[in-house]
């Protein structure tokens, strides 16, 4: 067993710990104004588009800055369970000011991450915040294929919003 000086010790963890701390994402945009129903109609359209491109059936839920439903779509073929799925999607994106991925990812990295399964939400990929000039405007959620499906459609449609 070899001897390691505490000094060395306490150096590599504030080495690691300003590492880790540099890391950390830069905080969500604030919110505004809830999203206007023409800019909703865009961000549905660029959504369904994405979806009829790729043959995948899906729901696609549009929330305000609020967290009220402002629109949603059921394409054909999309299972009824995606209504629900879609929906929640966008409301855990627009609560917790961040992708539902965001939350999946601190979930499946375990430890203290796990404690998020206590929280109310949708904790899997596939719904975006929709942010128009540096502010949180609405979310959206798409349900209906994989995970990263249903989230390349919502990026798709969030994209629009730009």
């Amino acid at each position: 067993m070899r001897f390691v000086p505490a000094s060395c010790v306490l150096a590599a963890t504030l080495l690691v710990n300003t590492h880790v701390q540099a890391q950390q994402p830069a905080p969500p945009p604030a919110y505004g104004p809830p999203i206007s129903l023409e800019t909703a109609k865009k961000v549905m359209a660029a959504a369904e588009a994405e979806a009829v491109k790729n043959n995948w059936g899906q729901v696609i839920t549009i929330l305000d800055s609020g967290g009220n439903l402002v629109m949603a779509h059921r394409m054909d073929n999309a299972p009824l369970a995606s209504v629900g799925i879609s929906r929640g999607k966008a409301r855990t994106a627009v609560e917790f000011m961040r992708p539902s991925k965001a939350l999946e990812d601190g979930i499946a990295g375990g430890g203290a991450g796990l404690r998020l399964l206590s929280l109310p939400g949708m904790f899997v990929e596939g719904g975006l915040p929709i942010v128009v000039d540096g502010k949180i405007v609405g979310a959206i959620g798409a349900s209906g294929a994989t995970s990263g499906q249903d989230a390349q459609v919502a990026q798709a449609g969030a994209n629009a919003a730009k």
